[in-house]
């Protein structure tokens, strides 16, 4: 999504800035000036001694060899296998990987039928599935562009169209109609795209320069909201303290879908922007779902452990192995995409990089897929999640070094992907909800649940960003952008529910039932409290952010120190505002 630039003010109010002023606007540039020289003798520092590390490979590399068009079969053969890959020889070995990625990501999603073999294989799959999936997405859809009309977030017309059509007479066919694993694995690929899209966002660079301010803002709403929906949870709803804390973090991830776009607009007519309040909020909103979505992901792994297992110490130390796994194979498979397609397709006609964005795209989705289904095939569960996460900021950082912009091609082939799985996350989440089934305790209860943690999360959210220049106006406005959920809690809050039937559907004949249709119980109140979460807090969220901006911030009146804050924070909003 482009920003359109800020508005100009008049030359008759740009006269009017005093001579005052314009010497606070020279200090600042004077003493960004001696920070950047700074921050440049850091960077040439490791970037001696990057170049010194990678001197040493010289003799791998064939930036640094020449070969004639008369040289020996051998000796091209040589030339082939020099770092980094290029030629015939990556070529050969990029569409190895594609074959067999996406034959892995097959398998972990279709199972016996991507395997080898000629025997008949029973497929079992609800009637109907195609027509209602299809029809869904239309009317989905429609309903995110008549929401989209009374300046609501789109989600929350996709959203009610999933739960109308479950029981609306006549178009109740189409929600009883979709197949419960087709509905599973396209919300698991919708999950791959947002990730994705998030990692690739991350801008290593701004991350690095960001003030304690953000990482407050970050973590201790997060952590905080939590605990209380843990407490209030477990009290109030009566779940187990994994499963409370569970909720706690499904709850806890602010929404970008909602909060960069308010955010965006404030920042282009000018309001926030002398104090970077735009940045700030964006930059943390994308650090925060990183933590929420993580520490969900591996209680979601413990919490799915087996139940005969009496291994304390394996139990324990399961959410840090699923994470270590997690993050090794992002890294393992950034590094790949960093590597394959080659970026020089063959050094000697042209050393100019170029490399296919649909092959990237292709890989990096397939992986992505392989990755979040796969880990649960693995039984590790939690490092689907952590692994696509990584996956995306390795590549992105590996394709910035060769040229590539934070905005590239496969930041907006995802986007496109993200067009057509928008409308079938949000309306198959919808149709997760069957409001006969509700009963009036758990929403009831459920809200109560959701005012004890936000409630606890404005005012921590207030006390995070105190010790720096803002004002308590401007306290309270941050407070009100940290409100909305939608994404996060529509991608991740079916998955308790997706595994809890799928261990009652794998269950053995000396399984507890009884222990297991509880967690299946417990996976519909996730889901329902969720999606509450999504109807309450999206539109306030929106509307309070759009509403309050003008009135309690500051809004720019400045050129000079509107240009100053803009190169300071360019960076940074290009990299996150998609995520």
């Amino acid at each position: 999504m482009a920003s359109s630039p800020l508005s100009t003010y008049e030359n008759s109010d740009a006269s009017e800035v005093g001579a005052e002023e314009d010497l606070k606007f020279n200090d600042i540039q004077k003493s960004g000036k001696e920070s950047q020289n700074v921050e440049g003798s850091e960077v040439e520092g490791a970037t001696s001694k990057w170049s010194a590390f990678v001197k040493r490979f010289e003799f791998m590399q064939w930036k640094k060899k020449d070969i004639s068009d008369d040289a020996s079969l051998i000796s091209r053969l040589k030339y082939s296998l020099l770092c980094p890959p290029h030629g015939p020889v990556a070529t050969l070995f990029t569409w190895s990987l594609v074959i067999v990625t996406i034959w892995a990501a097959s398998y972990v999603i279709l199972g016996q039928v991507a395997l080898p073999g000629k025997e008949v294989i029973t497929v079992d799959i609800h009637g109907g599935t195609v027509f209602s999936i299809l029809f869904l997405l239309v009317l989905a859809y429609l309903g995110g562009m008549f929401v989209a009309l009374v300046k609501l977030p789109p989600l929350l017309g996709m959203l009610i169209v999933g739960i109308l059509v479950n029981f609306v007479p006549y178009i109740s066919v189409i929600g009883e109609g979709i197949d419960n694993k087709w509905s599973a694995a396209l919300r698991s690929a919708a999950l791959t795209i947002i990730l994705l899209r998030a990692g690739l966002g991350l801008d290593p660079v701004a991350l690095k320069k960001l003030s304690m301010m953000v990482f407050r803002l970050a973590f201790s709403p997060c952590i905080a909201e939590s605990v209380i929906v843990a407490v209030a949870s477990h009290y109030m709803l009566g779940f187990p303290w994994k499963w409370g804390f569970m909720l706690g973090f499904v709850l806890a991830a602010v929404s970008p879908a909602v909060v960069v776009p308010c955010l965006l607009s404030l920042q282009e007519r000018g309001y926030g922007v002398a104090k970077g309040i735009p940045t700030l909020v964006i930059a943390a909103a994308s650090m925060d779902d990183v933590l929420a979505i993580s520490a969900f992901t591996i209680l979601l792994g413990v919490t799915f452990t087996d139940g005969e297992s009496t291994d304390i110490v394996s139990l324990v130390f399961k959410g840090p192995k699923e994470a270590v796994i997690g993050i090794l194979w992002g890294i393992g498979w950034g590094l790949l995409m960093i590597l394959f397609p080659p970026a020089v397709q063959n050094p000697q006609v042209n050393r100019q990089a170029n490399p296919s964005p649909l092959m990237r795209s292709t890989l990096l989705v397939a992986g992505g897929l392989l990755a979040l289904l796969g880990s649960a095939k693995a039984d590790v569960p939690g490092a689907g999640a952590l692994a696509v996460l990584t996956m995306g900021f390795v590549a992105g950082l590996g394709w910035r070094s060769q040229g590539w912009e934070d905005k590239n091609p496969v930041c907006d082939h995802l986007a496109s992907l993200w067009l057509l799985f928008q409308p079938l996350l949000f309306g198959l989440i919808g149709t997760e909800i069957k409001i006969s089934e509700l009963d009036r305790s758990t929403v009831g209860r459920g809200i109560g649940v959701l005012v004890c943690g936000l409630s606890v999360r404005i005012v921590v959210s207030y006390l995070a960003v105190m010790g720096g220049n803002l004002t308590h106006k401007e306290r309270i406005f941050i407070s009100l952008a940290w409100l909305p959920k939608a994404t996060v809690q529509a991608a991740v809050g079916p998955l308790a529910l997706d595994l809890a039937n799928k261990a009652i559907h794998d269950a053995s004949p000396d399984k507890d039932m009884d222990f297991l249709e509880k967690q299946r119980v417990l996976g519909q109140q996730v889901l329902a409290i969720a999606v509450l979460v999504i109807l309450i807090t999206a539109p306030i969220g929106a509307v309070a952010v759009m509403t309050a901006g003008p009135k309690l911030l500051e809004k720019q009146s400045s050129d000079k120190t509107e240009g100053s804050e803009m190169k300071e924070t360019e960076s940074l909003e290009k990299g996150l505002k998609d995520s």
